[in-house]
């Protein structure tokens, strides 16, 4: 018996509750979440992104392709069906919400994890049955005994020789954005927009370096709201220079319920259904994207030439990492005593491959922490896009079969995310064909020359036709938005082939967007593979037909040539697989010497 839902359903029905929705989303609608919010988590084993929805009788996870292999195995034994969102026969969350909460009768969900712009259309939907929605009930609160605190981490100021924009100028920017669209007062409650508009890092999400905090801002002055605990004297004056008020991270309903006969600039998408709901009847709404997203997804010059040098710190990591693990096993299979050293006198496994590749990274000036957890993966355990292993459940590497790691860093300069896969040994013709189309799709997306005004979904096809040749496909976007010492996964820019529906997200291509190159290929039961690179949108020409852009690739490191079938290639595939390792190595010979020099001069030879 699941104790958990079993629980929660005690309470719903104190509250009269028919049906109960928990997304994965904290208050402020972040892609990742502290512990506090892992509520899916404990009530159902699911540790990927989705929607948890809960009746009397039933209980059903929705997720997308990403997780598909992933929930199967977590949800084993907990009472949880799980909904593959976007295959055959498996409705829409909210008409599964419509269909199990009975005519007349309640949803709940706490409103502060919920966007508004999913709750007002919630709200129409079931209102067609009559259905009241109860949004001020956190029912997983009452029962979670053992719930951790909410994050509380230093908060720091990242300097403006990394940034290339102060802080103070930023603000000018919003407020001549404000003043534009007719706006006096400005929310912001996305952890990322915040930490880039002021130029303050924090740690209270892991990987993330962001803090709890939300934003009020008029033509004057700011109000931050966040724990003042994580604040030394320096952040503080730091803040009043800006004339941005700290107060306490739990007083923001208040101070939203007091905005009165003013107009508002907000994103209801990025603004949770409590905020809105305390906003008040005088209050007139521009719901318009936060101006921040689309600023912050530009990167200026000195952000640029900061990640160009961060890549190539992070391509020294990714190389020593490399090295290893085409050396780690003697020609009979065994492991080298060499790496049985790096390893600390542990084998060779998911998790201890992990961890030396963030020792490797830790090496390096201004590293930070991993950009995300570390997917470490050899064998079938490569084809769940999303896995990650523990200390407590991991699968050992063997000197045959392909291993992948997707994984990055954050530093001062910038934020990394790159993915190889590596032949341990032997492999099989299947593998290597499915190698060799992962690497021509990841080249020939990152050739595209495009116009001025083309979108991620108009360029997605130079990859992802590769595919569809041969009848195959993978289920995740292409390639995601990637921001400077922030969030991995940054909006709006995107590859994609089809439109991703209430998200402003599906926005034109623009320079300076730095973006990841990630087609994949993954095989249930028996291998996976993603080849990753990040690129950055430069200009390319002008003529009379408009203003032309290219990608190049920011990532710098060696794609196996032992797993690649080159008669799968064509001459232009070879041509830009050779363009890249010789700027590959030209970029990071400098930093080594000896055998691993020797290794990094083979490893991107060129070939034909």
């Amino acid at each position: 018996m699941n104790e958990a839902l079993t629980a929660l359903r005690r309470e719903m029905k104190k509250q009269d509750i028919d049906t109960y929705l928990v997304p994965t989303d904290d208050f402020h609608q972040s892609e990742y979440v502290g512990e506090y919010f892992r509520a899916i988590r404990f009530l159902s084993g699911f540790t990927g992104e989705g929607n948890l929805v809960v009746t009397k009788d039933r209980a059903a996870l929705f997720t997308d392709g990403r997780y598909f292999i992933q929930a199967e195995q977590e949800l084993a034994g907990r009472e949880v069906e799980l909904m593959r969102m976007g295959e055959p026969g498996v409705p829409t969350l909210d008409a599964y919400l419509a269909d199990e909460t009975p005519e007349g009768g309640y949803l709940g969900f706490d409103g502060r994890c919920v966007d508004f712009q999913h709750g007002c259309l919630l709200q129409d939907l079931l209102a067609k049955k009559a259905v009241a929605m109860k949004a001020e009930h956190d029912l997983v609160g009452n029962i979670w005994k053992d719930r951790p605190a909410l994050a509380a981490s230093r908060v720091w100021i990242l300097e403006e020789r990394f940034t290339g924009r102060s802080a103070a100028d930023k603000l000018e920017a919003v407020r001549a954005e404000m003043k534009k669209q007719g706006a006096q007062v400005h929310l912001i409650t996305s952890l990322d927009d915040i930490a880039w508009l002021l130029n303050l890092r924090g740690d209270d999400i892991p990987c993330n370096p962001v803090f709890l905090s939300y934003m009020i801002i008029d033509l004057e002055r700011a109000w931050l709201f966040a724990n003042p605990v994580d604040f030394d004297e320096d952040a503080r004056k730091y803040l009043a220079d800006l004339n941005v008020q700290l107060a306490p991270y739990d007083r923001f309903y208040e101070a939203v319920r007091q905005l009165k006969d003013t107009t508002v600039l907000l994103e209801s998408g990025k603004t949770n259904y409590a905020t809105m709901t305390e906003l008040s009847d005088s209050v007139r709404i521009v719901d318009a994207m936060l101006p921040t997203s689309l600023w912050k997804s530009q990167k200026n010059e000195v952000e640029i030439e900061n990640m160009k040098r961060v890549h190539v710190k992070d391509g020294v990591a990714i190389t020593k990492f490399l090295y290893f693990m085409k050396h780690a096993f003697t020609e009979d299979g065994q492991l080298t005593e060499s790496a049985r050293a790096l390893l600390h006198g542990e084998d060779i496994d998911e998790w201890n491959t992990a961890k030396l590749l963030e020792r490797y990274r830790g090496e390096q000036d201004g590293y930070i922490e991993p950009s995300f957890t570390t997917i470490s993966a050899y064998g079938p355990n490569a084809a769940l896009p999303h896995y990650a292993p523990t200390a407590e459940s991991h699968r050992a590497i063997e000197p045959k079969g392909l291993y992948l790691v997707d994984s990055g860093g954050q530093y001062f300069e910038g934020t990394t995310d790159i993915t190889r896969t590596i032949a341990m040994g032997p492999i099989t013709e299947t593998e290597r064909k499915h190698f060799t189309l992962v690497l021509k799709a990841m080249l020939r997306l990152g050739d595209v020359i495009f116009l001025e005004g083309s979108s991620g979904i108009t360029l997605d096809l130079a990859a992802r036709e590769v595919f569809w040749r041969e009848g195959l496909n993978f289920n995740h976007g292409t390639g995601h938005g990637v921001g400077f010492c922030l969030n991995v996964h940054e909006r709006p820019n995107a590859f994609r082939y089809r439109q991703a529906q209430g998200r402003m997200e599906n926005h034109p291509l623009h320079e300076g967007n730095i973006t990841s190159d990630e087609p994949g290929l993954y095989i249930e039961g028996s291998h996976g593979i993603r080849t990753e690179n990040l690129t950055l949108v430069e200009k390319a020409f002008e003529n009379a037909f408009g203003r032309f852009y290219r990608l190049t690739f920011l990532t710098m490191a060696p794609i196996d040539l032992d797993a690649v079938d080159f008669s799968l290639m064509e001459p232009h595939d070879l041509e830009l697989l050779n363009q890249y390792h010789a700027k590959v190595y030209a970029a990071l010979a400098p930093y080594f010497e000896g055998a691993r020099l020797q290794w990094l001069r083979e490893a991107t030879r060129e070939v034909k």
